[in-house]
């Protein structure tokens, strides 16, 4: 991995830390989830708490010399977020682990909690980042929990109270809702180009289409910035919303959280 870093100039190690040197928790994960946990971690560490994560790289073979490494030796809790579930197990792989890796070492008597995300393709969220933050704060922990969904057969889920704008200063998020063929998503993707091909801001779109294609339902979103964008779920707090259909306006816009300042475009 060192030769390949010295020749695309990348840092990646089997295992990558991320966070405040001190931290007291941390969450151990691989995959999409990683960068929006980073993107709370500036957040939260920016409010005066010690927070971290450690990025899975290389998960097999899992050499837990590698892992012990980066852990700080100030640690205190530890949870694993995994994106699969595991009927008949007594764990999710990676949880199952990093327990082995910790058990005998400094970190041997640290609680470690495991959680799921991403389940059914769902939005892994910063408000869900957090809650599982806070689950390690809780007087009573939920050591087993899912996130980003209801879950109402097992009721493990963590509740996402606190739902914050954690992207960095200088991101503009946009979200459109349209018609298929009114040309809104053409629009939009065009945007995106003339804005990344022509100044140096960072660029990031999603387009959602319904099945019909034509007269179906559309939801595009955009987020702009002067600095990368790790923000990997779909736009909740946009600072300017477009709704192209009047009916739209009572369907979808209730559903999201609004940023001050925001402007709001309803064309019918």
């Amino acid at each position: 991995m060192n030769k390949v870093n010295e020749k695309i100039g990348t840092d990646y190690k089997p295992f990558n830390y991320y966070g405040a040197p001190d931290a007291d928790k941390v969450i151990i994960a691989m995959g999409s989830a990683c960068e929006t946990i980073e993107e709370v971690i500036d957040y939260l560490n920016a409010a005066g708490e010690k927070v971290g994560l450690v990025k899975v790289h290389l998960y097999r073979p899992f050499v837990a010399k590698y892992l012990l490494d980066v852990l700080p030796e100030t640690v205190k809790k530890i949870s694993v977020l995994d994106r699969t579930k595991e009927p008949g197990s007594i764990g999710e792989p990676l949880y199952l682990d990093v327990l082995a890796a910790i058990n005998g070492t400094e970190f041997g008597c640290c609680p470690v909690y495991s959680g799921r995300y991403g389940l059914g393709s769902k939005d892994t969220k910063p408000s869900d980042i957090i809650a599982v933050y806070r689950n390690m704060e809780a007087d009573e922990p939920k050591k087993r929990f899912t996130i980003g969904i209801v879950d109402d057969v097992t009721h493990l889920s963590l509740d996402a109270t606190e739902d914050p704008d954690t992207a960095p200063a200088g991101t503009t998020s946009c979200k459109f809702w349209g018609l298929g063929s009114d040309g809104t998503v053409g629009a939009n993707k065009n945007s995106v180009k003339i804005i990344g091909d022509n100044t140096d801001k960072y660029c990031q779109a999603y387009f959602a289409y319904d099945s019909k294609k034509s007269g179906g339902f559309t939801c595009s979103h955009l987020r702009f910035g002067d600095v990368p964008i790790r923000s990997t779920y779909l736009v909740n707090t946009p600072n300017f919303v477009a709704c192209h259909v009047q009916a739209y306006l009572h369907m979808y816009l209730s559903l999201i959280h609004i940023s001050e300042p925001t402007r709001l475009r309803c064309i019918s």
